[in-house]
């Protein structure tokens, strides 16, 4: 791939796809989707987030045209509230009514929240229709359009109604990271520190070093961070498709962060990545109350994560309040659980993250309780 674009390939057998990172991929989408159309096929159905669309969807529809391809546009509102059961039925509704079928393409263009109910949509749509992603958030880019997880959230927590659907193909194109928040870049370097955090201490060191450009946004930087990450959860991916063993490791810090964005009920005060990088930090304190990881290796942990512009103590996150027995009951029902058991992502040292199954909930109980009393 020319033009500075760089391919991280996931391996899946016969499932295998592409991430293709770099500048002014939106623009080439009808030629870099072109080919993965089934034969006769010379449409689109476009799920996409409406603030999206309002910046970026003219950029995606000239780059299909230019291909000779059509397409179909359902927009969906931003946030969290959008991966529920009624939005899945709208979505579902329109491809249907569209006239779309198994062998069209479905392409999810927006943040986290519309990959994951496209995808989810995709899976389900008579029993399975294929999907590219372009995710327009670093969170998306990095985390949730790369593996195949889709889901919506019920009244039981977040994620719990999903499926394993592989997209055919990513398209992160840098550029649209040019009209992303701050806060939403904030968000997303916090899965980005979360790579290091699993087992990539020589990436920590990186992230350390460049924290500063990559809070401010620089490009290069981003896409340096962009391709690590990629390339990480691609390999864990390939190992662990369906998350029976060490695809768990990519949980560090969603259980706690799950529990403080149930506690906010989803609400826009308390993004998923900032619920995440609180997560973290929380999960290596708690790791140094069990004493299995050292404690200067937390506090390093935490300054980058202040540096890349995330809190990490309750008491600086927006949203609430964060009571320590609501956080513990939605943490005892996370999807992780096994048989009942709570399962923790903890870490021995940064870059040594691993599965705590059957933890122990009374020293939770007692550090949640510290936590929510410090915030």
């Amino acid at each position: 791939m020319s033009g500075g674009v760089k391919t991280v390939r996931v391996e899946l057998a016969e499932r295998a796809y592409d991430i293709l990172i770099g500048e002014g991929l939106i623009a080439r989408a009808g030629e870099l989707i072109r080919p993965l159309m089934k034969a006769g096929r010379d449409r689109v159905f476009v799920v996409a987030d409406e603030n999206v669309a309002r910046l970026h969807l003219d950029k995606l529809g000239a780059g299909l045209k230019a291909a000779g391809i059509s397409f179909q546009t359902t927009q969906v509102p931003p946030g969290e509230g959008s991966k529920s059961f009624g939005q899945l039925d709208n979505v579902l509704g329109d491809l249907i009514g569209h006239g779309a079928e198994r062998d069209d393409l479905i392409i999810a263009f927006g943040g986290g929240v519309v990959g994951d109910l496209t995808g989810l949509a995709a899976g389900l749509l008579k029993r399975g229709a294929r999907f590219v992603q372009i995710p327009t958030t670093l969170l998306a880019q990095v985390d949730s359009s790369v593996g195949g997880k889709t889901a919506i959230n019920s009244r039981a927590g977040k994620n719990m109604v999903g499926l394993f659907h592989q997209p055919v193909l990513v398209l992160a194109d840098l550029d649209v990271l040019e009209t992303l928040p701050v806060r939403e870049r904030f968000a997303g370097l916090a899965e980005i520190a979360k790579y290091a955090l699993i087992d990539d201490p020589q990436f920590f060191d990186f992230l350390e070093t460049n924290a500063a450009a990559l809070a401010e946004g620089h490009k290069a930087t981003l896409a340096e961070a962009v391709r690590v990450s990629c390339s990480s959860k691609a390999r864990i991916v390939a190992i662990d498709e369906t998350e029976q063993a060490e695809r768990a490791l990519l949980n560090l810090g969603h259980t706690f962060g799950h529990a403080l964005e149930r506690a906010n009920e989803y609400r826009p005060s308390l993004l998923h990545g900032e619920g995440v990088g609180a997560g973290m930090a929380m999960a290596l304190r708690y790791s140094v109350k069990l004493g299995v990881c050292p404690g200067q290796d937390a506090v390093r942990a935490e300054r980058l994560l202040n540096a890349l512009g995330l809190a990490t103590r309750i008491r600086d996150l927006g949203g609430g309040p964060y009571k320590a027995d609501e956080l513990l009951a939605h943490m005892a029902h996370d999807k992780k659980a096994r048989n009942g058991r709570l399962t923790l992502i903890l870490a021995r040292g940064i870059g040594q993250a691993y599965i705590q199954r059957d933890a122990d909930l009374e020293p939770l109980k007692q550090f949640l309780v510290s936590e929510a009393e410090d915030g």
